[in-house]
């Protein structure tokens, strides 16, 4: 047969195999249901003997030419086959699945949860017990397990660009929020903001200070907390809140702030803001002065409203929540002329709303909720007076695009939603650095400030007064006349006592079963990571975008701790902890705390940990990156005015002493082996 076969011309074989395809069609049509099922049974003994008798190699060229000819045949299907194929195979899983009992039913989703959990498992047994024979010819970056890889996640609500494993609904919560996009900033601010021209640069060093050259309302904390140098950050301590004055000042005062635009004289206006705020050029400030008067909705309103005051008895009112009668909340995205409006002292006032007077020496303190907060305050970044964060902003259902009656958007999920990169778009709020930190460090006050209000007209819904601590402080120390009405932070609140005793419990029960941690780890955030660099914009550095750096650590946080604990780079994990921290710097860095079932030994220490510069010719690598980030100094008399010094010694005790092996120190501190050779 094999003989005659190989003779045969291809149109032969092509008529062989119809002529057998017909006869085994018309055999099979007149089988009964006891036939088909001998018959099938038949060939599955065979199947079954057949690959039994198979070698690894046999077996091995089966699977590969059976995925061949699938992969084949595939590719040469069109759409309609390749629907045909996915609805015949879920209506026969269908009907497989319908016609199971209980205890199939069960075996069979137990079987798929050992599979999964394999199949998981094999995804990390890649690194397991990989820190005791670190190989300078492996290349774990390549690893998909250990590489983020570029920002190439679209989001299908808002296309907002995420890494894979960043939450869904970190950008628009799962297209619950929607809101106007901005737009980008006219000339000559968007050339101001390019940073590509000596005049641009000079303005992007100096952003803060020309924004507050505009600013509307002054800019106050309990506690200012500026760091320079490497990675310059805005930080501060207590509370944030803006203030604004009275449309003109008192007499034998000079103009600040919003009174400044009502001085009648561009350049006397110009001279003023270079007066007040040091440092900055004339002639950029006066360009932006042209820009802010023509595009900033709330200077023209607040001149007309000026002009319509008849009497220093009538005020300016800004209201806190606006929407036109019967639209949407957000049908518009910047200020309407109804919306601030001349009033006469003595109407009633929202407490949130923004009433100015026309002379007056008081400032009144603007509420963090207002809509006009951000635009008051961030001239440059809202150019034309778009609203910020306020009440009445209502989420949207997904499938409908319509807003949803009583559920309101969080300033949280408003500010996340602002701050993201977006597919076809610029976001150019990223690009005002030192002003984009004093922002962003703004709008947290006010997410800290929204939750904290939550909490203390909730109190009853959260049920605090069942809070067992609460209970017995009342019962032992209280009495009915000397009880002021309390709020009590719950554990839910990122910070709170509550929440802090939770998790030193949590770290006392670990200490309590398991012992003392057998490893404690630091990781640090570099912002030379390639993630970081290749998704800033022209011509920034990692100090501009702290939110990028935030993100990426946490990123590569995750992969290390599955690294440990999931991967068993050190051996299997009994339970892990850790707490990040922000160092001076303004970079985050992790504390990890790992707890192992197989205890390392004394032996296997120098192993695990090398305090030694590596072989730069066996591992150019390692010693780039060792001398790059790991290197401590110079310090003692070589640079006497090191940070670490003091009373002219290293704080950190550099130089250490040569060790051939590691050993315990004196103060339970250990002397890691640093060999001369």
């Amino acid at each position: 047969m094999a003989v005659i076969r190989a003779a045969e011309s291809l149109e032969r074989g092509q008529d062989r195999r119809e002529e057998d395809r017909a006869r085994h069609a018309a055999s099979r049509a007149a089988e009964d249901s006891e036939d088909r099922r001998t018959r099938l049974d038949g060939q599955r003994a065979r199947q079954a003997a057949s690959r039994a008798a198979e070698g690894s190699e046999d077996t091995r060229t089966r699977l590969d030419g059976q995925r061949a000819r699938q992969a084949a045949s595939r590719a040469a299907e069109g759409s309609e086959d390749t629907r045909t194929r996915l609805d015949g195979q879920r209506a026969r899983q269908a009907a497989s699945r319908a016609a199971e009992n209980p205890i199939q039913r069960r075996t069979r989703s137990e079987d798929q949860r050992r599979r999964q959990a394999a199949s998981r498992a094999a995804q990390w047994t890649f690194m397991e017990g990989e820190a005791f024979r670190y190989g300078p010819a492996n290349n774990y970056d390549s690893h998909p397990q250990l590489y983020i890889g570029q920002m190439s996640d679209v989001c299908s609500y808002c296309n907002a660009l995420k890494w894979h494993a960043e939450t869904r609904g970190m950008c628009c919560s799962g297209g619950k929020v929607k809101l106007p996009e901005l737009q980008p900033p006219p000339e000559p601010l968007k050339s101001l903001m390019s940073g590509t021209t000596p005049e641009s640069k000079h303005f992007l060093d100096n952003i803060r200070k020309y924004n507050s050259c505009f600013q509307m309302t002054s800019f106050g904390m309990s506690e200012k907390m500026s760091d320079s140098g490497f990675m310059p950050t805005f930080r501060v301590q207590g509370q944030v809140y803006h203030r604004v004055g009275s449309l003109l000042p008192p007499s034998n005062e000079e103009h600040k702030f919003l009174q400044i635009y009502f001085m009648g004289d561009d350049r006397k206006e110009v001279q003023q803001r270079c007066k007040n705020m040091p440092g900055v050029r004339q002639d950029i400030v006066e360009k932006l002065q042209r820009m802010v008067h023509e595009h900033h909705i709330y200077v023209d309103l607040f001149k007309t409203a000026l002009q319509r005051m008849p009497t220093d008895q009538y005020k300016v009112l800004i209201r806190a929540d606006m929407k036109p009668a019967g639209e949407h909340a957000r049908r518009f995205n910047e200020p309407v002329t109804n919306e601030v409006a001349v009033v006469i002292a003595g109407n009633d006032f929202e407490k949130r709303d923004i009433v100015l007077e026309k002379k007056n020496g008081q400032l009144q303190r603007v509420s963090e909720t207002h809509r006009s907060y951000d635009a008051l305050q961030y001239p440059l970044i809202f150019w034309k007076g778009e609203d910020g964060y306020h009440f009445l902003i209502e989420q949207t259902d997904p499938t409908t695009g319509m807003a949803v009656t009583g559920k309101k958007v969080s300033a949280m999920s408003f500010y996340a939603y602002r701050i993201m990169v977006r597919t076809g778009a610029v976001n150019h709020i990223l690009q005002c650095r030192q002003l984009f930190h004093q922002y962003v460090v703004d709008m947290y006050a006010k997410i800290e400030s929204e939750r904290l209000s939550f909490l203390r007209y909730n109190q009853k819904k959260l049920r605090v007064d069942e809070y067992i601590h609460l209970k017995d402080a009342i019962a032992n120390d209280g009495r009915a006349d000397n009880l002021g009405q309390l709020v009590i932070l719950p554990a839910t609140f990122t910070g709170s006592p509550r929440h802090m005793h939770e998790y030193t419990q949590d770290a006392m029960t670990y200490v309590r079963n398991h012992g003392r941690p057998d490893l404690f780890i630091t990781f640090t955030c570099n912002p030379k990571w390639r993630e970081i660099q290749e998704e800033l914009m022209e011509g920034q550095a990692p100090s501009d975008r702290h939110d990028l750096l935030a993100r990426v650590f946490r990123q590569k946080l995750i992969k290390l701790v599955n690294i440990i604990t999931k991967s068993h780079v050190f051996g299997p994990t009994r339970c892990w902890m850790y707490s990040i921290e922000w160092q001076k710097r303004g970079l985050p860095h992790a504390h990890i705390l790992i707890w192992l079932k197989n205890k390392i030994k004394a032996d296997q220490i120098d192993s695990v940990i090398s305090a030694e510069l590596p072989d730069p010719e066996r591992d150019p690598r390692l010693f780039e990156i060792i001398i790059k980030t790991m290197i401590h100094g110079p310090c003692g008399s070589i640079n006497p005015n090191c940070p670490c010094m003091e009373n002219k010694k290293c704080t950190k005790r550099y130089p250490k002493q040569l060790l051939h092996d590691t050993e315990t120190g004196d103060d339970g501190y250990p002397s890691y082996r640093r060999r001369s050779s």
